[in-house]
């Protein structure tokens, strides 16, 4: 394997492990180089065939990010910051996130499924609770695209990075998740629920899911987070 494309690998894997997601930054060039003991215009040359593959995207005087180039301004994702709150994140994302995981069940790639897997799986062995964010982020964003819809990935990539953007004041009493943290089980559904097929099964799973987060997150704030009764 030639030179750049073992150091594509090599950052690849760092991606991977380190838990960036989607618009994530990565660390400057400088940095990169350090880390990673080669020179600028070796690291240049694989950033190339990583953003040519739609998997780092880079923008002059501000970096270098995970993932395809969005089609979004950040300006209106700014604005849109400051216009919302969170029950109405809350509430497009009981509107969105179902029908992607119905979708994903129907359209997604045996690659794709693999993704969801790893990504639930790295949920329960995270040291902390940013990393378990990074990953639940990462898993989310996983069904997203395995939903093989642009124009809905960009409504959710939209939605998700106001909802990163948003300070939500949620107290952490604990280093990391507990072993029976409820997430756990409800992506594991999720999943069982795409690899089989069952688009109906992996909507409603995931609706539940999202009200049982928002249930502990949001409990007085609005009427979505209450999980439905019926």
């Amino acid at each position: 394997m030639a030179k750049t494309e073992l150091l594509v690998q090599r950052i690849r894997q760092m991606i991977a492990s380190d838990g960036y997601v989607h618009n994530d930054r990565l660390p400057p060039e400088r940095v990169m180089c350090a880390m990673l003991g080669v020179t600028r215009n070796q690291l240049r040359s694989a950033l190339a065939r990583l953003e040519s593959r739609g998997l780092i995207w880079r923008h002059v005087g501000r970096g270098t990010f995970v993932g395809e180039r969005p089609v979004l301004n950040l300006e209106d994702v700014t604005y849109l910051r400051d216009q919302v709150t969170p029950p109405q994140v809350a509430t497009v994302r009981l509107a969105i996130e179902p029908e992607l995981a119905r979708l994903a069940a129907l359209h997604s790639a045996p690659a794709d499924r693999e993704e969801l897997r790893t990504c639930a799986e790295r949920c329960r062995e995270v040291p902390d609770w940013r990393s378990y964010e990074a990953w639940d982020n990462k898993f989310h964003f996983a069904v997203a695209r395995s939903a093989k819809n642009k124009l809905f990935l960009y409504y959710f990539e939209t939605l998700n990075v106001v909802r990163r953007s948003m300070v939500w004041g949620q107290p952490r009493t604990t280093l990391k998740p507990a072993k029976n943290y409820s997430s756990f089980l409800e992506h594991d559904l999720i999943v069982q629920a795409i690899e089989k097929n069952d688009g109906d099964g992996a909507a409603q799973l995931m609706r539940e899911h999202l009200h049982s987060v928002y249930g502990r997150i949001l409990p007085s704030l609005d009427k979505t987070a209450t999980p439905r009764t019926d």
